[in-house]
């Protein structure tokens, strides 16, 4: 038996799963050598999830990141003669309009992030799946690129291990499980296995449902759980003998009933002669720890393949009988039938990036067969690269604050999204009902008082509106605020609202913004880091004081963060993110402090010791001065617009920072959580209207044309084509200045962020509709998506109806040559096409262009 390396460039632990020889593929491709693969059982895996998986494959999300890594992995598969495109459908049964209205929305997030599926009647459904009783289904959507991974992901596996192999650049060692990631000075340095210490510069982590155990041993947390996944084998089924193939008929997905069906081929087939049907148990999913996963002598079939029963199913599977009826004529396969154990995520997606805590410790979690390929292409580039060819903020394990990942919040946010696997569909606007109340406001029994309907965002509970405000605004504001016939447009959203936004606009009102993340960067080093990583200059002349909103930036100019920050002192600044963006902003400036090796700064975590209050309207500062000692000091002439100080509030030492996201004159207070009450009380003694985060966030944010991180500010873009960049280039250097510089010299960007008014939006049914999420922005001749020459297809990254101007506004990336204002393209909503006006090009506000508001 070979012996173990003393060392190795890449240690991959887990090597033996379609993830971690994805993986090692990649990074060979991307020249990496000297790479070291360890796995607990046989290589490929005979114990992991890939040893069961069903493989087959469909593109649909809603999420354009898994789009992406579906499709690439797809061609990856057909490139090497490993996939059967037989296509795939998804129905609706009759009386489900739910599910009717999820598939066409996949259609349309097909259109928007790269995937082919189209709706088709009972009829054709009838025709592709003879097995589909056509009476009970209203209709279905049909997916052309499914398919299946053949002859199994595990060959696949293997086969792209022994390529490794003989390539030079892949060491393997089997049966060999790591006991721990050795850790040195913040950094992972090593693995120890029952056969010896192999030291390494990376480690990779692509241990499925056991990685939760080794990740542990470097202390690192991760978020997600083992889940039993009922497979369910019947037959034998005479029909597929003779055919010779791996698989007979296209997929088939009944996710109203949480199940899939799909035959094993040609009895001659691995596995072949049977039907599959499998399912998610949307009511009682069955997560377990990972400390109870059985070792192979243990388990009847294997680790990863656990024991069913049928009281399990029983429900589903008779319903599942009366759509395929094959289903009950056909034997149970008593024996070959299992629980497969599979990786829930605690927010339903992957964990890919490199560890916050742990430098060096690269995690590959959670992956589906469907993206295996897909995700060891996201890894090599960002072990490679530091970046990926499309943002992948969504898998970074840094989009998990600390407080997301105690046993508690993985177990019941896994469990909650093991519900909704299949069904139902995930609302964008939907959410959580489990470990809530985290993180709370000095202000959450007031807003509790009035009746707040709450959403969390990063564990903080947020209040979107009031009850307490219906009687009196809904009717003052009624010919304004419309409303929303259609539940889908009404669903998680409160008229309210936009009543609040409108008395804001008239009076003033008060924002609770408590979910801020905010770090105050102090230190020798503190200037010379955040220089580095910022666009706007912060440091040499900048004045104390002074607010600067300002952008970091991958090395290719990519948007990566969108903050403000404000110079404390000489040696000191405080760093204001969102709440959702917070930590990963945090984590980026720790990892560039030991980079660029500053030894003299420090991170101080404020955001759960300041409270933040927006106080903002046309009589924001009257207000306030009523409370003041020293009216005065916060007059136009004497507090400036983008600076901060420091005032006194009925005794309470306020920073208040003159700012505005809403567009209207006012302030954000940040004072001590102990003194919320106090302030919160008086303004509302006052008659300060209390305003939920919604108009913030999304109606008053969309009338400003402001920019949202993660959603229309990406790495995919950068900020010329944003409308962000800064008049001048600052002398100091940056994070990404020389791609920076050479976008700015191009004569012309590829795409620009356009803001778009969406001009009828009456559907076929003649119900004006108000439109929520991500949909594809088309041309108005072909119905086809537009998509510039970089790839990138245009779809609305915001969409909020404003009350001020009494329009659904919109924004979205167009190509160059079709970003003109006046012009028009359509939006697609559930089969409907609405009419865009593109109303500016870059950043221009619909509202209050000049910002006179803000400045008063």
């Amino acid at each position: 038996m070979a012996k173990l390396p003393e060392h190795a460039r890449v240690v991959i632990i887990g090597q033996g799963g379609i993830v971690g020889a994805s993986v090692a593929h990649h990074l060979i491709e991307a020249g990496w050598d000297d790479i070291v693969g360890l796995e607990k059982s046989a290589i490929p895996t005979d114990i992991g999830s890939t040893s069961h998986a069903s493989d087959f494959c469909y593109m649909t999300s809603h999420d354009k990141l898994n789009v992406f890594t579906s499709t690439y992995s797809r061609e990856f598969y057909r490139a090497r003669g490993n996939y059967i495109e037989i296509g795939g459908m998804e129905v609706a049964r009759k009386g489900d309009d739910e599910r009717m209205l999820e598939l066409q929305r996949k259609v349309a997030s097909g259109k928007a992030f790269g995937s082919n599926a189209y709706m088709i009647s009972a009829e054709e459904a009838k025709e592709k799946f003879p097995l589909v009783e056509e009476d009970m289904i209203q209709g279905a959507m049909w997916d052309p690129d499914a398919g299946l991974v053949t002859p199994r992901s595990q060959k696949v596996a293997g086969d792209l291990v022994d390529e490794a192999v003989e390539s030079g650049k892949l060491t393997t060692f089997a049966y060999t499980a790591a006991s721990k990631i050795i850790v040195e000075d913040g950094r992972a340095v090593g693995v120890e296995t029952e056969k010896g210490t192999i030291m390494a510069d990376h480690v990779v982590l692509c241990a499925g449902i056991w990685g939760s155990l080794v990740s542990k041993t470097a202390g690192v947390k991760l978020p997600l759980m083992p889940l039993e996944h009922p497979l369910l084998f019947f037959g034998p089924w005479d029909a597929l003998k003779g055919t010779g193939k791996d698989i007979v008929y296209p997929l088939f997905r009944d996710q109203g009933n949480s199940a899939y069906v799909r035959d094993t081929g040609d009895p001659t087939t691995p596995e072949g002669g049977l039907l599959e049907w499998g399912y998610y148990e949307p009511h009682n999913p069955r997560l377990i720890d990972p400390e109870e996963i059985l070792e192979a002598g243990d388990a009847r079939l294997s680790p990863s393949m656990r024991d069913l029963t049928l009281d399990q199913v029983m429900e589903a599977f008779e319903q599942a009988v009366e759509l395929t009826p094959v289903l009950g004529e056909l034997g149970w396969e008593e024996r070959r039938s299992f629980n497969g154990l599979l990786s829930v995520t605690t927010d339903g997606t992957s964990v890919i990036g490199e560890a916050p805590d742990v430098d060096g410790l690269w995690l590959c979690e959670a992956v589906w067969v469907k993206d295996g390929p897909g995700a060891g292409k996201l890894m090599a580039d960002l072990m490679t690269h530091g970046r990926t060819e499309m943002d992948s903020h969504n898998v970074d394990p840094a989009r998990h604050y600390p407080i997301q990942l105690t046993p508690e919040y993985v177990r019941n946010r896994s469990y909650e999204i093991a519900q909704k696997i299949y069904t139902p569909g995930v609302h964008p606007r939907e959410p959580y009902l489990s470990s809530r109340g985290l993180r709370t406001s000095p202000f959450y029994e007031r807003e509790v008082a009035l009746g707040g309907y709450f959403m969390e965002v990063a564990g903080w509970e947020r209040a979107h509106g009031y009850a307490a405000n219906e009687a009196t605004l809904l009717p003052k504001y009624r010919d304004q605020v419309p409303s929303r016939e259609a539940e889908w447009d009404n669903r998680h959203f409160w008229e309210v609202s936009n009543a609040e936004h409108l008395a804001l606009s008239d009076g003033v009102g008060m924002i609770n913004l408590s979910h801020f993340a905010i770090f105050d960067v102090i230190g020798a080093d503190a200037e010379a880091l955040l220089e580095y990583l910022s666009v706007a200059k912060l440091g040499t002349n900048t004045p104390i004081g002074k607010g600067v909103y300002t952008h970091f930036l991958d090395h290719t100019g990519g948007v990566r963060s969108d903050l403000t920050i404000v110079r404390l002192a000489e040696d000191a600044y405080r760093v204001i993110c969102g709440g959702d963006t917070g930590y990963r902003d945090y984590v980026w400036m720790k990892k560039f402090r030991g980079k660029l090796g500053f030894t003299n700064v420090e991170f101080i975590d404020q955001s759960e010791q300041l409270a933040t209050l927006g106080l903002w309207g046309p009589e924001a500062r009257a207000t306030l001065q009523k409370l003041m000692d020293d009216p005065e000091s916060v007059s136009g002439e004497a507090f400036p617009y983008t600076m901060t100080r420091e005032i006194d509030v009925l005794g309470i030492k306020v920073w208040a920072f003159r700012i505005s996201y809403v567009g209207e004159q006012g302030w954000e207070l940040y004072f001590p959580f102990a003194d919320g009450l106090k302030l919160w009380d008086a303004l509302a003694e006052l008659g300060v209207t209390p305003v939920g985060i919604e108009t913030y966030a999304n109606s008053r944010r969309l009338e400003k044309s402001l920019r949202l991180q993660n959603a229309d500010l990406e790495t995919d873009y950068n900020l010329y084509e944003a409308g962000l960049a800064r008049p001048k280039v600052k002398a100091a250097d940056f994070h990404g200045k020389e791609a920076y510089v050479a976008q700015r010299e191009l004569p012309e960007q590829i795409a620009y962020l356009c803001t778009f008014a969406l001009e009828d939006t009456t559907d076929s049914d003649g119900v004006v509709r108000y439109p929520v999420g991500q949909w594809p922005l088309l041309d108005k001749e072909t119905k086809e998506v537009i998509v510039d020459s970089h790839g990138r297809r245009s779809y609305t990254t915001s969409v909020a109806f404003g009350p001020s101007l009494g329009q659904n506004i919109a924004m979205g990336y167009l190509p160059a040559d079709r970003a003109k204002e006046g012009d028009t393209v359509y939006m697609e909503y559930f089969g409907n096409f609405f009419s865009a006006k593109v109303t500016a090009v870059g950043y221009r506000a619909m509202l209050d262009p000049d910002n006179v508001r803000v400045k008063t």
